[in-house]
């Protein structure tokens, strides 16, 4: 019991500065009291401010007191020092090199455990106590320990930087926004930080498509690989079957035939292979980044966040297998094995697109139909883009009627309000125009004549891996208008454009 005494006596009469015995105590106006030296040194850091504060309770003093030593308390330290002293702190407790240490400690510095976003600086436990018990430093925010708090400083003017200059991209402080940065566009750096949350959320959900999609061409990959192989097996052995049913003279051809199959293996599994690689080193990179994005969105350092986020925003361009052959369809049966439901999106359909069938069908009217406002919705153009974003292998019909139709395929950040929204208009879309009489495809406003019988209905085929789209005439037989190889950089929308009175339905294949 009088050990635990002793102990009590101890914190009563140590400085919250040092976190040791009081040296020359002196007792300041608020009633706390410190080491004459420590209240000295922590004042002397305030004479620019001309207001001098309390460590503890904040209270704050002007001008600065005179100090004088309490000869009361501090013949009651001399008396707890023959009394017995506790250990001092264990050494873990110290900051190391790696380590916050607590701004507020002397001497050798303890180890802090929490950083004021507010007060920019670092407690330990101790002298953090006065955010737990003082009204006004409740409301400050507290962070895990951090080395990098004075890069909220404004170096003009030594202010919090609390504001974001969209303008110029750079944290900044109240003063710079009436300041150096008038005029411009500026935020709190909490709402900055919210809007580019949500651009991380989506960079990683584009992280996760890619990875996913990588994951399906790898694995197309390994079919491929295994298709060219047994293909090559059977070539060997099919030469050799009919070679020895040949004479003597022609075993020296059944050697060159060997090797020249074995050849071309070799080299089109290393091919192959190679491309197989690169995309899993690409998947590797973006779970790394994917893993980056997830910590740096914990980060409650909102300076910290933006000044990290560009850097790991940015994303390469993927890697495309275009270069291998894969096999197409050559039936319209074989098509319907890549069949895909359409359904048209209601908030990118043109006021006068009346939907129906299930939103698979829509029909250019003479009234204009009563559909909310929407940033998707086209304005200039007659047409409207599926719901479903198309990326692998595709196909799909439509059926048409009435005063001609564009069947199209285009990327979902295709321009809506202006006068080069239109299918095929621009670098963000294909269409195939159809009229009674002719077809035209058409590019980023170059036209492109095309012959082919005449049909109501135009099937659609989309490799998007390997950057092919086909259209092609469906009556009894099946005929290929045209075809574009290209490389794809987005997910894809199916999407039609309409003449005066013109219908277009999206057929269900069986």
């Amino acid at each position: 019991m009088a050990q635990k005494g002793v102990q009590l006596d101890r914190e009563t009469f140590s400085c919250s500065i040092c976190l040791d015995l009081m040296k020359d105590p002196v007792a300041i106006p608020c009633g706390h009291s410190y080491c004459m030296k420590c209240i000295k040194g922590f004042w002397d850091g305030e004479d620019e401010k001309k207001i001098h504060s309390c460590p503890q309770c904040r209270q704050s003093f002007t001008p600065r007191p005179v100090l004088l030593k309490n000869t009361m308390l501090a013949a009651l330290v001399e008396e707890l020092k023959k009394t017995g002293l506790q250990a001092a702190p264990a050494d873990h407790c110290y900051a190391g090199a790696e380590d916050v240490a607590c701004d507020f400690c002397t001497g050798r510095k303890l180890r802090a455990c929490k950083s004021c976003l507010v007060c920019l600086a670092s407690y330990c436990d101790k002298h953090l106590q006065p955010h737990y018990d003082v009204a006004p430093l409740k409301k400050h925010k507290l962070v895990e320990p951090s080395k990098k708090l004075q890069e909220n400083i404004c170096s003009l003017h030594d202010e919090v930087m609390k504001m974001f200059c969209r303008t110029d991209q750079q944290c900044i402080c109240y003063l710079c926004s009436v300041d150096e940065h008038k005029g411009h566009d500026t935020v709190s750096a909490a709402a900055e930080r919210t809007e580019r949350q949500r651009e991380l959320e989506g960079s990683r959900l584009n992280i996760q498509q890619r990875i996913q999609d990588g994951e399906k061409e790898v694995k197309l990959l390994q079919q491929e690989v295994e298709a060219v192989n047994g293909s090559a097996d059977k070539a060997v052995e099919d030469s050799e079957k009919m070679f020895t049913e040949l004479i003597r003279l022609m075993e020296k051809r059944s050697s060159d035939v060997k090797q020249q199959v074995r050849s071309q293996q070799k080299s089109e599994v290393s091919r192959v292979k190679e491309l197989q690689e690169k995309l899993e080193q690409e998947m590797a990179e973006l779970k790394r980044r994917d893993a980056e994005l997830k910590l740096l969105s914990h980060t409650e350092d909102h300076n910290q966040f933006l000044h990290s986020y560009p850097s790991l925003s940015a994303l390469s361009e993927p890697t495309h297998s275009s270069s291998i052959n894969i096999p197409e369809p050559t039936t319209r049966a074989g098509f319907f094995k890549y069949s895909q439901e359409i359904t048209l999106d209601p908030n990118t359909a043109y006021t006068y697109l009346l939907l129906s069938e299930g939103s698979r069908k829509a029909t250019f009217m003479k009234q204009h139909q009563s559909y909310s406002s929407h940033p998707d919705r086209f304005i200039h153009y007659v047409q409207v883009l599926s719901r479903e974003s198309l990326t692998g292998r595709c196909y799909w019909e439509v059926e048409w009627r009435g005063g001609g139709v564009y069947v199209a395929v285009a990327y979902k950040n295709i321009i809506r309000a202006e006068d080069g929204s239109g299918f095929g208009y621009n670098d963000k879309s294909w269409s195939l125009d159809c009229n009674q009489n002719s077809y035209l495809f058409r590019y980023n406003r170059i036209k492109t004549p095309v012959s082919g019988p005449q049909s109501s209905r135009v099937g659609v085929y989309l490799d998007h891996r390997a950057g092919i789209l086909s259209f092609y005439s469906i009556s009894e037989t099946m005929t290929l208008l045209h075809r574009v190889q290209t490389i794809f950089t987005q997910p894809l929308h199916a999407g039609v454009g309409y003449g005066y009175g013109a219908t277009a339905e999206f057929c269900k294949l069986k």
